[in-house]
């Protein structure tokens, strides 16, 4: 392993950053376990736990590009230290409402719908303030891959955590703890050393600019194919993860530690993605490795679908995750590699709105279908869905040979996207 993988802690922003953002994350993901555990017990409904999902990303989708509008006119970084006073605030909220209402379902709802406005705003300011935290540019790409690696730990870390939590301490602690947790990303944010901010002249048309980035991914055929590739497998595939407290509860006969193990091991995959795609060569052809890791989510999850001992479920889980994440990050990789630097910032809000508007539409569905048909049947038909998407990107590819636009891992890491992911 490189001596410098950990490079971009040179700089102090960085490191001050890091740290408060690693136990934020991990709260994160701890209030998020709890949330569709709740969620389920209260309702034993399969298309509440869609409807949960629903709440939290749709708000995030449909104020996406004004996220980004406010990022780029304001100061981000006093941007972001709101939302993390406000996201602290929800989580306050949250742990009030469970803890003086037993059944709090909706009061949840409301409150996720709350976060996913704030999200909309905070994840545009976050992922361009990195650029600011980073004292030798050069260590830029090393920092976005050690927030992948960061938020794919603590996604592996935090339902565990959650899952031991709940049984032990019941579901308001998780509430509670990500509530405490915003302490300390909110220091770090006050202790950090940035320039003086200088405000820049606005003299383009808001509209304008939106209506050209999007005639320019209508107008270009290789970056409106993987934008719609995303929204289908947002909308088709990726939803599965919603049926994890089902699996746990109905199919494996477990409790809270039961489905925090299973999401873990979605977190494990992600970050084995992550540290593989870190570790790609610079010579390698993304469209192939893409191709290929769609066909292993695929396989994933029509070998999890119908799995029946848990031991045996979670390796299956673990390589679904694996190819789940590794698609997701190559495709942001593509799109950053073909798209002009003057488009950049549009072609990443519009792929941010169609998949955040995906993947909760997404939830809806396979919550509705799941209820019909049963949750094994329908994990079944996404991991083959996977396959068939899997085939188009084989055709895809073929088609980029021929044209001569195969785009090799040299023209930009795949760690320079991996906070898109």
């Amino acid at each position: 392993m490189n001596s410098d993988i950990f490079r971009a802690f040179r700089s102090r922003n960085y490191r001050y950053f890091f740290a408060g953002q690693s136990l934020s994350l991990l709260g994160t993901w701890m209030q998020k376990t709890a949330v569709s555990w709740v969620v389920y017990a209260q309702t034993q409904s399969k298309f509440m736990l869609g409807v949960s999902v629903f709440a939290t990303l749709f708000p995030s989708a449909v104020f996406s590009l004004l996220g980004g509008v406010v990022s780029d006119r304001y100061n981000r970084y006093r941007v972001l230290l709101l939302t993390q006073v406000l996201s602290m605030a929800q989580a306050l909220l949250l742990t009030l409402a469970v803890y003086f209402k037993q059944d709090a379902v909706w009061e949840i709802i409301a409150l996720s719908g709350v976060l996913g406005i704030i999200n909309a705003f905070d994840v545009p300011a976050r992922q361009a303030l990195v650029y600011d935290l980073v004292d030798n540019k050069q260590d830029l790409p090393n920092a976005v891959a050690m927030n992948s690696t960061m938020l794919n730990l603590t996604k592996l870390l935090g339902p565990a955590v959650a899952g031991f939590a709940i049984e032990q301490l019941g579901a308001v602690a998780c509430f509670g703890l990500n509530a405490l947790s915003f302490v300390a990303v909110i220091g770090s944010l006050l202790a950090l050393r940035l320039p003086a901010y200088v405000a820049r002249a606005r003299t383009k048309n808001l509209m304008g600019e939106l209506t050209e980035g999007f005639q320019y991914v209508k107008d270009t055929p290789t970056i409106r194919f993987l934008i719609t590739m995303l929204g289908i497998t947002g909308l088709l595939v990726l939803p599965f993860t919603n049926l994890m407290p089902v699996y746990a509860k109905d199919i494996f006969r477990g409790t809270a530690t039961t489905f925090g193990l299973l999401d873990g091991a979605i977190g494990l995959g992600g970050l084995i993605a992550a540290l593989y795609l870190a570790a790609l060569k610079p010579s390698q052809d993304l469209n192939k490795v893409l191709m290929t890791n769609m066909f292993v989510f695929g396989v994933g999850l029509v070998l999890f679908s119908y799995t029946p001992w848990f031991w045996l479920a979670l390796p299956f889980l673990v390589v679904g995750a694996f190819g789940m994440m590794s698609q997701t990050t190559i495709s942001i990789t593509l799109l950053q590699t073909l798209m002009l630097p003057a488009m950049r910032g549009r072609v990443i809000s519009i792929y941010v709105l169609v998949y955040t508007a995906s993947v909760p539409l997404g939830s809806l569905l396979v919550g509705a279908v799941s209820e019909r048909i049963g949750v094994q049947p329908t994990v079944l038909a996404e991991g083959l869905l996977a396959l068939l998407i899997a085939l188009l990107y084989v055709r895809n590819l073929r088609q980029v040979k021929a044209a001569g636009l195969a785009v090799s891992a040299a023209t930009t890491p795949p760690a320079e996207v991996a906070t898109a992911a």
